[in-house]
């Protein structure tokens, strides 16, 4: 008995056994997926891919969307100011104005010399006479205001804009996971036919130094 466990042959057979129930369990799966798959390819290429994909767009449309509309404003602005007021104008008389008692200087022709005296005088009806307005004007008014504001607002700018982050990074790689899959059962077989027959790449050996 001794002997028999030193030649290690229950071992021996654990090793084979597990060999063949390896293969045989890959083999089995092998044929499952081979007759599974010409049934489930169809309903991911026509119902699953579609949906996802189509989701997926939606959502990075949605996150470069905008969101344009014409806002009406109706409000009434306060406006308090001084206006400085400079300028020469005319003003015409409305009525006669009577000059009464005014002090003149008249001057006798020839060099007769020069007299002071005083005059009484009306200022005639629309006579336009040139002034110098110098004022500071105040000001103190509401303006009514009536608007029509194009407001253009980026969706990603929003409360909406986390959300759609959220489900175009779960999405996507899902939308890019179904576009890796075989498009049918043909496609399947020969992916996985030439996993087999793909020869091991070798290791690289490394030049032994002296």
């Amino acid at each position: 008995m001794n002997r028999y466990l030193r030649d290690k042959k229950p071992w021996q057979a654990f090793k084979t056994f597990a060999i063949l129930f390896s293969f045989t369990v890959n083999l089995v799966l092998l044929i499952v997926l081979l007759v599974i798959a010409p049934l489930v390819l169809p309903i991911v290429n026509d119902i699953a891919k579609p949906i996802v994909g189509g989701l997926n767009s939606s959502f990075v449309d949605m996150n470069e969307a905008t969101i344009r509309r014409t806002i009406d404003v109706s409000d009434t602005i306060p406006v308090v100011l001084t206006v400085p007021l400079s300028t020469t104008t005319s003003v015409v008389v409305v009525e006669d104005v009577p000059l009464v008692n005014v002090p003149a200087k008249f001057t006798l022709p020839n060099g007769g010399g020069e007299i002071n005296g005083t005059v009484t005088l009306n200022l005639p009806v629309d006579l336009q006479l040139p002034v110098q307005l110098s004022l500071q004007v105040p000001i103190s008014e509401t303006l009514p205001v009536q608007l029509a504001v194009d407001a253009v607002i980026p969706l990603d700018e929003t409360e909406l804009g986390v959300p759609f982050n959220r489900l175009q990074s779960i999405f996507a790689p899902l939308d890019a996971l179904l576009g890796r899959l075989p498009a049918n059962g043909q496609e399947l077989y020969d992916r996985i036919i030439g996993r087999v027959n793909q020869p091991d790449t070798p290791e690289p050996v490394e030049a032994a130094t002296e």
